[in-house]
């Protein structure tokens, strides 16, 4: 049953996409990241579907007495598969193109999780935090928000319906008790589960609810607010709240959660209160605004992956005039796809007969090729030879026990050689884990135990923290240190290797490299004392004088960041290349980043490992084999293969094996004493 049309509702759409859409932008000046709240705008969708479906579904309940399922869910299918399927189609083209076999893995996985409505757990289940920088190059991403909206529609109505049929006289009390339910299962969630909170129908309920509580209202008295003053005052408050939100909220508050409530009172108030005769319902029915909000569907959805491979691809971050062509190509793209896919779909002349078998059509053909693409490991043959085997895995996860587990994300981490009186410990992050490895049977030849201990900077008395949430990692954290403590104090004559990226987590902020290489900004983690020391520093600082009474301590200063996915770019320079003369291309062309960079970033990691000095302290210094002062002042980062990157800051096997050689050096001097 069809709704009288509100032009302002459209209007507040376009709000809504242009919010998202200049928040994925990230658009910074002066360092400052405009419209860091734009995320808001997904909430703003969610207020208005669930006004204007309650609409539908109470209308034609309390009209004819009865409810079509049938027609209800053919609508929706309309309204939303086409559109979606013709861009995951003009997507796969460009993925095949830009995306590593890992990355093109992943891509057809969120395609065929979005094609059956489960797209939101995919990404949270996969540890992919939204608003992260990784999010930034996955094409889809933003059809979480259409996952938790199709499971609405899906379980929505039959709820409805049911509630209205045996418990009509409760049925306002029981919405407004799911709205408050769903509200504060949010914000303890936004607490404690912030990832699980924020992808979930139960968690988002609540802004859906806003909107259906308000269409009970309408529809139960017949008509909206009637109050004039209010009329006249209470939507320019709305837009000022929603406003407010979207240019002062930011992706490090609670969400969803009590904060989120400003801007879902600032959607119900314009919803409510808004009439012809009010400066914001004048403004939001403009044809400008009416306009764009119409398209706001297409908009969506093609602005994400149009986004994702323009970075992927780095035309994102060229000159002021390729971004101008990055957001003609958005709106091009949403038109054609509204006046072609989505207005002819939703024509009730092309008859359903039609509609439905093209799209159950398409989604047959996006979901034999995914899972072939998924079969074959994201054809990593489409990628140069010479790059495959450092694209297999990532090297930090390569070493594994006798059970085929990963040691760097073992509990309990590994030991290889165990009956050996001699022992060998390597202990740090991914950094340490990358060389691994190697690293291993080069130790295990000379007869040593090899024990990697679980993938953690060590720092006694501490707990690493979400800030965020303020809630202790599960894994590095005193409890694990302490037990660690207990089997380090009791070694006497064992090599002990202490590394990782301490410029991390010594600054607290992910690395720049002032050259387009952005991980992100401040980091999401910090560490809280529990037990005397001040600082990780002073902590880290006793623990090597301690144990270096006994034991010989080898301390691997920083591996220089990158910033920059090296296969990524080299892949990117190599795409119209023939493959005749992709070796030469990779041999003869240095990727490098600044020293001078380098020394900043590392200057505190160097002064606290440079702190602790004695005769059994011995130092690697894997920069020497990455910097060279005197050649233009850079730290190469890829180097005719012999030191590669699997990705920003992870050395592969045979950069691992270079840097393994100098621990190797220390390990004779050692040896010879």
């Amino acid at each position: 049953m069809s709704i009288v049309y509100r032009p302002e509702i459209d209007g507040l759409r376009a709000i809504a996409i242009g919010a998202v859409i200049l928040y994925h932008a990230q658009i910074n000046i002066f360092d400052f990241q405009l419209f860091r709240g734009g995320f808001i705008g997904v909430d703003i969708f969610f207020v208005i579907s669930g006004y204007l479906i309650t609409s539908i579904i109470l209308k034609e309940l309390v009209t004819t007495g009865s409810f079509s399922f049938k027609n209800f869910y053919e609508r929706r299918v309309r309204r939303i598969l086409p559109a979606l399927l013709f861009v995951m189609l003009v997507s796969l083209p460009f993925a095949w193109m830009y995306l590593l076999p890992n990355n093109f893995v992943d891509f057809s996985k969120s395609i065929l999780y979005s094609l059956g409505f489960s797209s939101n757990f995919y990404f949270h289940y996969s540890g992919q935090q939204y608003g992260a920088e990784s999010g930034l190059f996955k094409p889809f991403l933003h059809t979480w928000s259409l996952s938790v909206e199709e499971q609405y529609y899906i379980l929505f109505p039959i709820v409805l319906l049911i509630t209205f049929k045996y418990f009509r006289k409760y049925l306002i009390h029981i919405l407004i008790f799911a709205f408050v339910v769903s509200l504060g299962l949010a914000d303890w969630g936004s607490r404690n589960h912030p990832s699980f909170n924020f992808y979930v129908l139960p968690t988002r309920a609540w802004e859906l609810l806003a909107g259906s509580i308000l269409a009970y209202f309408e529809i139960r008295s017949g008509h909206r607010s009637k109050h004039q003053a209010l009329n006249l005052i209470l939507p320019t408050i709305g837009l000022l709240l929603i406003s407010h939100s979207i240019l002062f909220f930011d992706d490090k508050m609670f969400h969803p959660s009590f904060y989120t409530l400003s801007p879902i009172i600032g959607v119900c108030l314009i919803i409510w209160f808004s009439n012809l005769n009010e400066i914001t319902t004048k403004v939001l029915s403009t044809k400008l605004f009416v306009s764009i909000g119409l398209i706001s569907y297409s908009l969506y959805l093609w602005h994400y992956p149009i986004f994702a491979f323009a970075r992927i691809s780095e035309f994102m971050e060229g000159n002021f005039v390729n971004k101008i062509f990055i957001g003609f190509a958005i709106l091009s793209f949403s038109i054609i796809s509204y006046y072609c896919v989505e207005r002819p779909s939703r024509n009730k002349q092309y008859k359903t007969l039609f509609i439905i078998p093209t799209i159950l059509f398409c989604i047959f053909f996006l979901t034999i090729i995914n899972i072939n693409i998924i079969s074959k490991d994201g054809y990593a043959k489409r990628i140069a030879e010479i790059l495959q085997k450092n694209l297999s895995e990532k090297p930090w996860n390569l070493l594994k026990n006798e059970d085929n587990v990963n040691c760097s994300g073992n509990e309990n981490g590994c030991i290889f050689s165990p009956l050996s009186k001699k022992k060998f410990f390597i202990i740090g992050d991914s950094h340490m884990a990358s060389l691994a490895f190697d690293l291993k049977n080069r130790i295990v030849k000379k007869n040593y135990s090899f024990i990697i201990t679980r993938g953690c900077l060590y720092f006694p008395g501490f707990n690493l923290v979400n800030k965020k949430t303020n809630k202790i990692d599960k894994n590095c954290n005193n409890e694990y240190f302490a037990k660690l403590e207990e089997v380090l104090k009791n070694q006497i004559n064992s090599i002990i290797v202490f590394g990782g990226r301490f410029p991390l987590h010594l600054s607290g902020y992910r690395f720049d490299n002032t050259e387009g290489g952005i991980e992100g900004g401040e980091w999401d983690h910090k560490y809280n004392s529990v037990a005397g020391f001040e600082t990780i520093q002073s902590t880290f600082k006793n623990l090597i004088s301690n144990l270096s009474k006994q034991n010989k301590i080898i301390l691997i200063y920083p591996i220089p960041e990158v910033g920059w996915n090296v296969p990524k770019i080299i892949i990117n320079n190599i795409s119209n290349k023939k493959l005749s003369s992709i070796n030469k291309y990779i041999a003869e062309n240095y990727i490098t980043t600044s020293y001078d960079v380098y020394k900043r970033r590392t200057k505190s990691t160097f002064e606290l490992f440079d702190s602790v000095n004695n005769e059994n302290i011995f130092r690697v210094y894997p920069h020497t084999l990455f910097c060279d002062n005197l050649i233009k002042k850079r730290c190469i980062v890829h180097d005719n293969i012999n030191i590669f990157y699997y990705d920003d800051n992870h050395p592969s096997t045979k950069g691992a094996e270079i840097i393994n050689n100098l621990i190797l050096k220390e390990i004779e001097k050692i040896e010879l004493r």
